[in-house]
C-alpha cells in the first residue's frame, strides 16, 4: 500500500527539502535517491551540473549534504528513494519518473512512479509538496510537521468527486 501526502497550505515556501527531512527525522538518509526531471532556481553550477541531467543518482547522505549546504528552490522533481541494497542499474531497468504533467499523482489508488521506490517526495511547480511512501510512520510524520497538509488519498477523492 502506498501512502501520501500535500502540504499546500501554511507555508512561506513548500519546496524547502531540509524542513521535509526534519519532518521525517532524516529517515532519507537510509536510502538511495534518483532525481529526476529537475528544475530549480539557482546560479550554482555545482548544482546545475549535478541536478539538471537525464538524472541524478546519490547517497540519502550526500543528498542531506547538498540540502543543508546550499539552499535553492526546487521547482519540480521527483526524488526516489531506493534500499541501499537496490542498484543504479537496477533502478534504470524502468521508466524515468517525471513531474511536470504527470497526471498520475491525482488518481486513486495512490502510487509511485518507480516500482522500487520506497519513498517519492515531490517538488511540484513550487507551490506544493507531495509524498508518497509505503510507510505510514513516514507520511504520519510529515503530516504531523505540516498541520496544514492533507492525506492526499482523501485530497484526491475530494476533488474527483466534485468534478462530477
Amino acid at each position: 500500500m502506498v501512502y501520501g501526502a500535500i502540504n499546500e497550505k501554511g507555508e512561506e515556501f513548500y519546496t524547502d527539502l531540509a524542513r521535509v527531512f526534519d519532518a521525517i527525522r532524516n529517515k532519507q538518509i537510509e536510502y538511495n535517491w534518483l532525481i529526476t526531471d529537475y528544475e530549480g532556481n539557482t546560479n550554482d553550477p555545482a548544482i546545475v551540473d549535478r541536478l539538471e541531467g537525464e538524472y541524478c543518482w546519490i547517497s540519502g547522505e550526500e543528498l542531506t549534504e547538498l540540502v543543508a549546504n546550499k539552499h535553492f528552490q526546487w521547482i519540480w522533481a521527483v526524488l526516489s528513494a531506493f534500499e541501499k541494497s537496490v542498484s543504479l542499474s537496477k533502478v534504470l531497468e524502468h521508466r524515468l519518473p517525471y513531474a511536470d504533467g504527470y497526471e498520475g499523482f491525482w488518481k486513486l489508488p495512490l502510487s509511485m512512479q518507480h516500482p522500487l521506490a520506497k519513498i517519492e517526495i515531490v517538488p511540484w511547480d513550487s507551490t506544493s509538496t507531495l509524498l508518497f511512501s509505503e510507510s505510514k510512520e513516514i507520511t504520519d510524520l510529515f503530516r504531523g510537521y505540516f498541520p496544514n497538509s492533507q492525506d492526499l488519498e482523501e485530497y484526491n477523492r475530494l476533488f474527483y468527486s466534485s468534478q462530477q
